[in-house]
Order: C-alpha cells, then structure tokens, then sequence
C-alpha cells in the first residue's frame, strides 16, 4: 500500500504535481463509458523529466501509470487504480511545423480542432475527425487509432502517424520512426529495452505459420477501422515478414495501443491539403434503419466525403435541448434514420451536380422520401447534430442509459445490411431497442442497448449482448472495436476476436515492452472484467437525497448528476465558441469543468455515510469556481445543470456549517441597498474605499457598482404612466432598482414611444442573490410571493418584461424549481420576456414603427449575458438593434465575461474572474475602434468591461432610445 507521505516525496520530486485528495480521485473515477476505478493519485507532469521520475516510482512500488489527454474515451481506458498521468495541461505546444513536407510535430496535449484552427491558414489539417474533436487531444486520437466522419476520405489516425517520441517503462528515451528492414534488423543487436522490443518483436513474427495465423483471424483487410487488440497485422506489410514494403515503422503499431507500450512526449503526423471549399450535405430521410444502410452502398459509390448515420432515438433526444433544437432545421416528418451525405466540388456549379446525381441515384433505387440539400455554414450545424448524439444519450430522464459497450463495430460495407439484421435479431431476443449512429459509410455503427447497469439482470444482459455481438462480428470477420479501442469493455474479447495464437503473441510484446506492467495495466492484455468496476454498485439500494429544489424532472437530483456521461464537452477551449466551462478555461484544471463536479457530487452523493450527504468540503472545494454561468444547461448536450445543483450544494452544506458573513452581505444586497439608498452618496463613498472592500471580502481591484440618487420605483411613482392601450408589465429587477436606474427610465421612454403602456405592480426582489449564495429558503419565499403577485396579471395578452436577463429569466427557470404553485410558476414564465424578446417579437407581428428611429449609421457589438444565452439566446437582441437601418450589429463570441454577480467581486475569485475575460471578451473588446458601441444587457457584465478594458458598454434598451428620432 503507497501511503501520502510515499506520495509527498514523489510530489516534491517533480516540477508538476501530484495530487492524491479524495476530490481528485472522485473526479478522475468514472470516465465516459460506464466504469468507475478509484486512482491512487493524479499526477500533472511538466516535462519529460517527470515523467521518468513517474515511471521510476511506478516501477519500485509495483502501481501503474494510466495515461490520460481529454479522458473522452468511451471503454475504460482512462481509470484504474494506478496513477492518473494527465498531460492535458502541461503537454500542449507545438514543437516543429514543417509546410513544405505537410508535417507537423507535437505534444500529445494538444486539442484536435486548436490543431486544426492553426493550420487553416495554410490551408492544411489533420484528417481524422472524431465527434469530440473540440476538445479531444492527438495524444488520446493515437492511443485509440481514432477515426471519425472523415476516415472515408482521409484515413483513420494510423495513416497520418510519421513518428513517436517515446518513454519506455525503464525510463530510456526512444524515437518510433520509419526505418529500413535492414536498419529493424540492426536494432535487434542492441543490449537495450529498446533492443529487446525489435528483437522480440522479430523473433515472434518470422514463422510463416504465425503469419497465417495473423492473416486468418485478424479482421477482413477492407476494413480500414480495425482497432482490436495491438497492429500486429501492420507488420505484415514488411518484406521482413513476408510483405513488400523495404521499410517498417513501430509509430504505427503504437497507433491503437492505449499508452499500455510507452508514454508518447511528441507524435509527428502527416497533414492533409483541406478538402474544397464548396460542399453540400444531403441529408436523406428513411423509413426504416435497414433501409439506410442498403442506401448507403449505394451513395458510397459517389466519392462521398462524409456519410454519416443518425437514428430516431438520436433524433428524438434532441428535442427537447436548447441548444440542439434550433439544428433540427433540415428534418421533415419523423424519420426512422437520416443518413447525412456531403459531396465537395471547387465550383458551385460542380458540387450541385454531384449532389443531384446522389439524390438521382437513390430515387431511382427507391431509397429514401426527402432529400434536403444543406449548404454552407448549415452544414456545420448538422455535423454538430450528429456529434452531440453521445451526449444527447445521456439525457435520458431514469436509469435506463445508452450503454457504451458494443458501440464499435465494424464490418465490410457490403456486409453491413446482413450483419445489421442479424444484430437487430440479438437485439430483438433480448427485447432491446438499441441506438444506431455514425459511420455508416466505413461499415461502423455506433450500436448501443438501452439498460440500466444498477440491475443484476441487466448486468448480465450487458455482458450477454457484448458476447453474441463480438461472435457475431467474428463470423463477419469484422473489427469489434472500430476506432474506440478495447479499454475494459472490450478488451478480454480480444482472445476471441483474434484466435488464443494471436493473443499470446500480443502477450508477449507487452512483456517485451513493459515487463513490470507499469503502463496502464489491464487493458488489451490480462484485461479486467468488462462487468466489474462498474459505476454502480448492482442492487444496491439508491441514497434518496431530499432537496428543496424540485428535480422530480430527473428523478431527483443525484440521477440528475448521473446524466454526466463524460463525453467532455465541458472542456473545449474558447475558440471552439460557447461558454461552458468558464473556470477550466481559465485554469485548465479537470477539477473546473462541468463533468468533474458532476462527478464527485455523484460520488459523494451516493457513498457519504453523513446523515447531510452534502457536508463535504470537497464538494465545496470543486463547487468554489463555478460561476453559475447555466452554460452546461444548454450546451452540455446531457444538459447538466450544474448550476442548479450548486445552489442545492450551497444551502444543504451551509445550512449544517453556518453561513459566512459576505455571503449573508451578497445574499441580502436588496436590503441593505435600500438603507443605503437613504444616503447614496455617503454610501457609496464609503463602500469604495480600500478599508471597505477588504472588510466586505472584496478585491480592492475592483470597483463597487454606485446606488442611484433615487431608487426606480420611487421614480416610477413620481411619474404619470402612459395611458396607451397596450398593457405589458416591468418586473423591475434589484439591479435596475438601486443601480442602473437610468437604464429602466430610459425603457418607460422608450416603450412609450413605441405605443406602449409599462405598468409596474409593487413586487419582491427575484431571489437571484439569494439563489446564487444558496440562500434557498429565502429564495422560495420571495419566489411564492412574486407568484401570487403575479398569476392573476400576466397572461398572453399581458407579459411580463425584464431588463437584466438574470433577474428576469429566474421566472423561467429557478422558480419552476422552488414555487409551491408549479402551475402558476409554469403559466407566468410562458409569458415572461427580457426586453429584448419582447420587443423582437412585437418587431416580427410588425407592431413596431420603425420609421422612427434614425438612418444615421453605426456600428454595434453585442456581448451576451450567460443566463441570457443560456435561456433566452442572442438573436433577438440582433434584431431590434438592426431596427435603425443603417446600424451595423454584431454579436461577439465571447463566452463568459467572467464577474458573473459576486462571483467576480470576491478577492479570492478576482485573479480567475479576470483570466475569464481574456480568454475572449477583453481582446475582442480592445480590438474594436473606439467608435464601436459594446452592447451588454447584464449589469455584471458592463461592470467587467468596464474593469477589464475601461470600455463602456450599454444596455440595448440605452442604444434604442438614444436611436429614436
């Protein structure tokens, strides 16, 4: 047993780190399949150096390094008990681009699409394309010899691997590369570990009988996704054993082995010229999955650069996804299957041509009943479609999941109809409606049953339909993992996959490799048990966890933390757009991301013995840099609102631990704003000096937002109200009330001349400050009230409108959650708007005069609000800022500005508030000219723009009636 203090010293060893908390072991336990294997400890090395101080202590105290980029894979093959060597963070540079050769050399660290975005302007990429390459990392892509939608045209990551810097288990360094049959020969000589490896590698496969053997069972050579076990096939090609290649290159058989070989420090990989640059997607719809896939021989005869699958289940676990919804734009009626067809030609002209002679080919075979043709930037939009479908699984309300364990498959495309068929009757027998997505054009499905691993019975299900999958797919001589690797899941297939003969024979490279099973023990050889090491303990009796938020949406609110499927999303950079996850992308740490807090409140959830199983300092510690953005409600495709559950996680821990004074301070702002409001110029003064923000816990960087002279209401009171027809109803927001109140004069104004009567009715606050300080209770009562004011007022006829999207679109969301009244709450929130909805709405039914604002010109960027987008979205700010005609509108990809309420304010938040917004709003705000109006709704948001780039942004409502004529 390695005790902490074994591991302090390995710490203090390294210029990396080694942590060995229970958070860092809960959150690096479970991966995006379906397993869970606590880690001894989790190591974040800097260099190369650390690495070999690493392997040395795995080597004297018998423990393994596991290996880990994105931690996307979907078999098991970033957990086990060993050591997690997460290189994500350090291991991210480029070292050497070489143009003329379209080659390039890097560290494993480095995003698939960052990749990408750098080699664009020399118009080159790498080619393989996996549905998680927004944050999938190269290091994983060779680990698992990734593949892809674009495989049919570019290859599968084999193809594109030059050369491998290595690590070998005694700490030697070595360089994998393209050597003669003559130079392999000359390394066998060597008294080195890296000798032994040729020597055994040679010796093992020179007999022809073992070279047959290899040829019989290894899948059909068509098969270009063929990931099973090690590559020993590749070596065939070699004139050393009876192929006719004069060269021989180990890069390539590393190529799929999941780090149980070496630890890859830098991966040469041949690019690619970027494919045309016209294209069009046709996107055929079929009745039935059979009938798909007896098209897609068809369609593959049309030199197709994408052809991808998507069923009725992947379809219909979009629907209700805010942010997958508005992609659904090409379906018509309710297809049984899509399959996704992109053609690419140099000219329009061309690529119309070849689409039509798709569609033409497929009517005259009778396949399919609408053939939508998508053009241009739509064609992304679909793409992204089919690749949240992992996530989107994972949004399946209860127990029941899409299991990852035969998802990998695949066969001949000829075969593929028949091996369908005879899967669907496995599937039938078993009473299972499985999911089918993917790769159909490279005979790869993605095949998933439905079951719920709590159940002993469909536990054993789980390893009966993997077992009559993997014979069925060896009598189609096909390749039982496809591009996903074997990890546990898969790998004590492999046997059977590959004859006992081949096995052995992968045996005995591992040993010759790693003799002391230092890499990544029990995957591909002496694999673990694909039914232990589940996440779920079978048959146990589940933890019920009472909440005073209602999430019977989810089945309550562990089962809502259980929707993580781990698939990553969470961990794309800022240049991959969005928002999620503002504090990884600050920090870069896994502990910051949307999926590490899901997972360590599910562990915590499920396994605390406390009677208050949320009393657990480190659930507050992997809580502390959530901003409460609500990014990953919409964007995570599982829709894990962690957001939510940080509000249930503060008010449960504080409500057994005490609550601090700030947060008591934050919480209350309405209050103590109004007695401040009393004298706001002494208050103000006050609050901003130095003594004042460090007594409050306040950055002394920043500056406290000022009170108004006079409070809104009391404006509003002093002031005669329109006597227009059309009624609506301000809900006017604490922020609005105490500080921007010039904003909320300026939307009377403009309302009215627009036609319309604002009224206000006394109200409460909307609960956001105390939501997000976990001040529950009190959030409930100014909820329930604000309900009862409300839901005899607002109707269709009658909305209710907000200006600061935060406060406003609480009615959507958080009250749904915490009103006793769940029908009043639902029928007012149908009919609640932030003032740029409304307004867009009104523009649309054409009840807007827009004669009368100016024609002067202008030029405007919009930065929306997180709950904004999160919620309402940013088009219709768009639109009634394109109402001037000759304004210019923008909206800014800036994700999270990063102050996020108090978050920002707090002087331990402050540093990571700010590297939030240099991630991308600050630079996009100071490269605009001077000229340039920034348009932000939220009052947070003008704040750190202000703090951030001493800009000064305005509130749409500001620029609209400074617009009227």
């Amino acid at each position: 047993m390695i005790d902490n203090s074994t591991l302090e010293v390995l710490n203090k060893s390294l210029s990396g780190t080694v942590v060995y908390s229970n958070l860092h072991k809960a959150i690096y336990a479970t991966d995006a399949s379906v397993y869970r294997k606590i880690p001894l400890a989790v190591a974040y090395p800097k260099d190369e150096d650390d690495l070999k101080k690493l392997i040395h202590f795995a080597t004297k105290n018998n423990t393994t390094l596991i290996p880990r980029a994105a931690g996307t894979s979907l078999a098991g093959q970033c957990v086990g008990d060993g050591i997690i060597v997460d290189v994500s963070k350090h291991f991210t540079n480029i070292i050497s681009f070489n143009e003329k050769q379209k080659t390039i050399k890097l560290q494993p660290g480095i995003v698939r699409d960052s990749l990408n975005n750098f080699l664009k302007k020399y118009n080159l990429f790498f080619g393989p394309n996996t549905s998680t390459s927004n944050r999938c990392m190269i290091g994983g892509m060779v680990g698992n010899n990734s593949s892809g939608s674009t495989s049919i045209k570019y290859g599968v990551t084999r193809d594109k691997v030059l050369e491998i810097e290595a690590i070998l288990s005694d700490g030697s360094s070595v360089v994998f590369k393209e050597i003669t049959s003559e130079e392999f020969i000359d390394k066998t000589t060597q008294k080195t570990l890296e000798g032994n490896i040729y020597k055994t590698i040679y010796e093992e496969l020179l007999s022809k009988k073992v070279q047959n053997e290899i040829k019989n069972e290894f899948p059909k050579e068509a098969i270009h996704r063929r990931n099973t076990g090690y590559a020993i096939d590749e070596f065939l090609k070699s004139d050393l054993f009876g192929g006719t290649e004069k060269t021989i290159n180990i890069a390539k058989f590393l190529t799929g082995s999941e780090g149980t070989l070496a630890f890859s420090t830098a991966i040469t990989i041949q690019l690619d010229l970027l494919p045309p640059a016209k294209s069009i997607m046709v996107c055929a719809h079929f009745k039935s999955i059979n009938e798909s896939l007896l098209a897609t021989v068809t369609a593959m005869k049309h030199n197709l650069f994408n052809c991808e699958l998507m069923d009725k289940t992947i379809l219909d676990c979009t629907k209700n996804n805010r942010d997958l919804v508005k992609n659904r734009f090409f379906l018509e009626g309710d297809p049984e299957a899509v399959l996704m067809l992109e053609v690419a030609a140099n000219t329009d002209e061309e690529v119309l041509l070849l689409a039509e002679a798709l569609i033409k080919d497929l009517k005259n075979n009778n396949f399919g009943y609408h053939y939508p043709k998508v053009y241009g930037n739509d064609i992304a939009k679909v793409h992204y479609l089919r690749k949240a479908g992992l996530g989107a699984l994972g949004n399946m309300v209860g127990d029941r999941k899409a299991v990852a364990c035969i998802e990998d498959t695949a066969v001949a495309l000829e075969d593929l109809p028949d091996y369908i068929t005879e899967f669907t009757k496995i599937m039938d027998k078993y009473q299972q409606d499985a999911v089918y997505y993917a790769h159909a054009g490279a005979g790869e499905l993605h095949l998933r049953p439905i079951l719920n691993l709590k159940k002993k019975e469909d536990v054993v299900l789980f390893r009966k339909i993997t077992t009559e999958t993997a014979v069925l797919v060896k009598k189609y001589k096909g390749s039982f993992s496809g591009e996903h690797g074997d990890g546990i899941v898969r790998a004590e297939f492999i046997p059977l996959m590959i004859g006992e003969n081949n096995y052995q024979l992968l045996r005995s490279i591992k040993k010759a490799f790693d003799p002391k099973n230092v890499f990544n023990k029990g995957k591909i050889t002496d694999a673990f048990s694909m039914d232990k090491n589940l996440r779920y303990e079978v048959d146990r009796k589940e933890p019920v966890i009472p909440t005073i938020q209602d999430f019977s949406d989810s089945e309550g609110i562990l089962k809502l933390a259980e929707k993580c499927n781990g698939s990553g999303d969470c961990r794309k950079p800022a240049e991959a757009g969005g928002t999620m996850c503002p504090s990884y992308r600050a920090t870069k740490n896994e502990k910051d991301t949307t999926r590490a807090r899901a997972n360590a409140l599910r562990e915590f959830l499920t396994n605390s013995t406390k009677v208050n199983k949320f009393n657990h300092n480190e659930l507050k510690e992997v809580f502390d840099l959530c901003l409460s953005c609500k990014a990953c409600a919409t964007e995570c495709p599982s829709n894990v609102d962690i957001a939510t559950m940080k509000a249930e996680f503060l008010y449960q821990y504080q409500e057994s631990n005490g609550y601090s004074f700030r947060s008591k301070l934050f919480a209350n702002n309405v209050k103590y704003n109004k007695i401040g409001s009393l004298f706001p110029q002494i208050t103000n003064a006050v609050l901003n000096t130095t003594l004042a923000k460090k007594f409050m816990g306040v950055a002394t960087e920043r500056s406290v937002p000022r009170l108004a002279n006079i409070p809104l209401e009391k404006w509003v009171k002093k002031n005669e109200s329109t006597t227009k027809d059309k009624i609506i109803y301000l809900f006017c927001d604490e922020f609005t009330n105490y500080y921007d109140v010039e904003i909320g004069k300026d939307a009377f104004y403009l309302l009215d001349k627009l036609g319309y009567n604002l009224q206000f009715v006394p109200h409460k606050e909307s609960g956001r400050s105390f939501i997000s300080k976990g001040f529950l209770k009190e959030a409930k009562e100014v909820c329930n009230q604000n309900i009862a004011i409300f839901k005899n007022i607002i109707s269709k006829e009658t909305p209710l409108i907000g200006i600061e999207p935060s406060a406003i679109l609480t009615f959507r969301d958080e009250y749904i959650r915490l009103a006793d009244d769940k029908i009043a709450a639902q029928n007012i929130a149908n009919n609640v708007f932030t003032f740029e909805e409304f307004l867009a709405r009104e523009l649309k039914n054409n009840q807007i005069n827009t004669s009368l604002f100016t024609t002067e010109e202008k030029t405007l960027k919009i930065h929306g609000h997180c709950h904004q987008k999160a919620l309402s979205g940013t088009v219709a700010s768009f639109e009634i800022l394109s109402i001037p005609k000759n304004y210019k509108v923008t909206i800014l990809n800036t994700g999270c500005c990063g102050m996020a309420g108090s978050f920002g304010y707090e002087k331990e938040h402050f540093t990571v508030s700010m590297q939030v917004g240099e991630e991308s709003l600050f630079p996009k705000i100071r490269n605009t000219e001077k000229d340039v109006e920034i348009v932000a709704a939220g009052t947070s948001c003008r704040h750190q723009i202000f703090d951030g780039t001493k800009r000064l942004a305005k509130h749409p409502i500001t620029i609209l009636k400074e617009a009227l004529k």
